[in-house]
């Protein structure tokens, strides 16, 4: 219960690397034999050992705080960028957090344990499995808007050779190596952000989106990458496209804004100390939290860190709007219509065919003079 639970100042970790001594450097360091409670102490004081009371952190790290003390260390990043992943291996090393927070969700939480060469090939190809299960997944009209964006991200892997999400798995695995590290997933479901995003939309603002997102072509560099650290590049290039429609900003970025924040916020709870057994005391310290998001979405996390925020209206799913229906059924029945057409076209070819075979031509012949007979 709350009121069991002892409040504590977060640990005081040494103030100078002469301070650490000779202790565990790290997690296979420690001895089989000793218990556990030992090995518990252990594993937090060399946590606290390295956690650095000032620490050296990248330009591109926010530091935001809570009332109860803990601090969140913010890393905004360039989802295509080499210099992101650095910034994110150093800060996750520098605080030795007891959180990390990254912006996916569990629809795209498999990048975090694919390889570079998988991913960068998975980017490339967009085809028609993909399609089909982007449908099932999210409905027609948000799946075919899954897949334009899915365009645009491959476009972006095309040109410069190099797979999207790199800053993520770089902090799933450093977070791995933080003893008592927990790691969350702090973006909206991605169905949920899709469809809210289509409800948005007119339907001349879809067509004219898709039109928009279908013939994509400029050329990118990885400097341009790098330019783009004070906004993520992806984003940047979906601000321009979708810069006449303010509803679709809405509900693409501000609304997550929102929702990272609201999942940063709940990780910067104060957490618990691990304990050896239930029969010791329970003792809760401020936590230490970094959150690696787009560089995009910072500033309304800034903006939004000291506002009650209640996620629930931007979680809910409004019905489809008239004009949705109308396309919906625009398209499935042009998708049928060109099955048929092609069934029919090739049942005439195939017709043809077993025709002018000797064969089938004697057959024929045979039925033709049986019906004379008769």
């Amino acid at each position: 219960m709350e009121g069991e639970q002892q409040q504590e100042p977060a640990a005081e970790p040494p103030s100078s690397p002469d301070a650490q001594g000779d202790g565990p450097k790290d997690a296979s360091d420690i001895a089989p034999n000793i218990s556990d409670a030992d090995a518990l102490k252990m594993l937090l004081d060399m946590k606290m050992t390295k956690r650095q009371r000032i620490p050296s952190l990248p330009s591109t790290v926010t530091e935001l705080s809570t009332e109860e003390g803990s601090k969140v260390y913010v890393v905004g990043t360039a989802h295509f960028s080499d210099s992101s992943k650095r910034d994110v291996v150093k800060t996750i090393q520098e605080v030795q957090p007891d959180v990390v927070v990254v912006e996916l969700c569990q629809y795209r939480v498999s990048m975090l344990k694919m390889d570079e060469r998988t991913l960068l090939k998975e980017a490339k190809e967009i085809n028609l499995e993909k399609l089909q299960q982007a449908i099932k997944q999210n409905g027609l009209m948000s799946g075919l808007m899954q897949m334009l964006l899915l365009k645009v991200s491959a476009h972006i892997t095309e040109q410069l050779g190099m797979a999207p999400g790199g800053e993520f798995r770089e902090a799933f695995k450093e977070a791995s190596k933080v003893p008592f590290c927990k790691f969350h997933l702090g973006d909206r479901p991605i169905p949920v952000t899709f469809k809210r995003a289509i409800a948005a939309l007119s339907f001349w603002q879809k067509v004219k989106l898709a039109w928009g997102l279908c013939f994509l072509s400029d050329p990118i560099s990885k400097d341009d990458v790098e330019k783009c650290k004070q906004k993520d590049l992806l984003e940047q290039m979906m601000a321009e496209m979708i810069g006449e429609f303010p509803d679709l900003h809405r509900t693409i970025v501000s609304e997550r804004d929102i929702y990272l924040t609201y999942m940063l916020k709940q990780a910067a709870k104060r957490t618990e100390l691990p304990r050896a057994s239930e029969a010791e005391p329970r003792r809760c310290v401020p936590s230490i939290v970094v959150g690696v998001v787009g560089m995009g979405h910072v500033p309304g996390i800034e903006k939004n860190w000291n506002t009650d925020l209640n996620i629930q209206e931007i979680m809910s799913v409004p019905p489809p709007s008239t004009s949705s229906k109308i396309l919906k059924i625009v398209i499935k029945a042009t998708v049928v219509g060109l099955v048929g057409y092609g069934c029919y076209r090739i049942g005439q070819r195939t017709v043809r065919l077993i025709l002018s075979i000797p064969v089938a031509q004697k057959y024929l012949q045979k039925l033709a003079d049986i019906k004379s007979q008769c």
